[in-house]
């Protein structure tokens, strides 16, 4: 028990020496506000912009997770016929590789000149992101599905789609999780970067305004925000990856436990 809490404070404790490093670190050297502002500057400066902030985040999520949602249903499909069928991995896996290999700041404009600034690039360029982890890990988890296990369930009378459905799909769960944790966070890095080049609402685009402004706490106020719900969409998919693919790592839990 007393190790349960501890792994579930030590985050948190962490963050607090963090903060607490940050303000002294600036008010020690006398850093200027202006190149650094300390934390208790920065944090003040959600209070005092918290009305506009929260608009802003709240568009940023929603441009966040409705390029995150796509991703997950496209990713998922493809990864699927990619993970199944040799002949798609061979046509589309180098050509999703060369594509994941472009700096996605530069397609932003290009993603304005075709469908204008605001929600819709912010989102396209959250899919782009956050699109290429869900497509290889859900191939690599089908992928791992051993010839002999298919050879057994086809002579018990399993067709392929059975095979798929009732094992396939289920053993991959623990790399879709996976991908997931880290897809949402890139989601949030897509958004705030078409926010701040093509954007005209957001965290991305009050970051850009305060910065034009020399309102760097504000600035660091919207990285805080920013992070905040990158880490509580993080722990909404720990958790549910906990709650439905505990089952894979359990035996490591366990022999971890026992060693210790």
């Amino acid at each position: 028990m007393k190790s349960k809490w501890l792994e579930i404070a030590s985050p948190w404790l962490l963050t607090l020496v963090l903060i607490l490093l940050w303000e002294a670190v600036v008010n020690i050297f006398g850093i200027s506000r202006i190149i650094m502002p300390s934390a208790s500057e920065s944090f003040y400066a959600i209070y005092e912009y918290r009305v506009g902030l929260l608009q802003s985040a709240l568009t940023t999520l929603y441009a966040t997770l409705l390029g995150f949602g796509a991703a997950v249903v496209i990713g998922v499909l493809i990864g699927i016929a990619i993970g199944l069928w040799r002949p798609v991995y061979v046509a589309c896996y180098p050509l999703m590789v060369a594509f994941n290999a472009i700096p996605k700041v530069v397609i932003v404009p290009i993603f304005v000149l075709w469908i204008g600034p605001g929600l819709q690039t912010a989102s396209l360029t959250a899919f782009v992101l956050c699109f290429f982890p869900i497509v290889v890990n859900m191939a690599v988890g089908l992928a791992t599905i051993e010839p002999e296990l298919k050879d057994v369930l086809r002579a018990l009378g399993a067709k392929e789609r059975d095979i798929v459905i009732k094992v396939g799909i289920p053993r991959s769960l623990p790399y879709l999780f996976a991908s997931l944790k880290i897809a949402i966070t890139l989601a949030f890095v897509g958004a705030v970067i078409a926010e701040t080049v093509a954007g005209s609402d957001g965290v991305g685009n009050l970051m850009l305004i305060a910065s034009s402004n020399f309102n760097t706490p504000l600035m660091f106020a919207g990285i805080i925000v920013i992070a905040a719900m990158a880490t509580a969409m993080y722990g909404i998919f720990a958790i549910l990856d906990k709650r439905f693919t505990g089952w894979a790592t359990r035996g490591a839990m366990n022999v971890a436990t026992a060693g210790g």
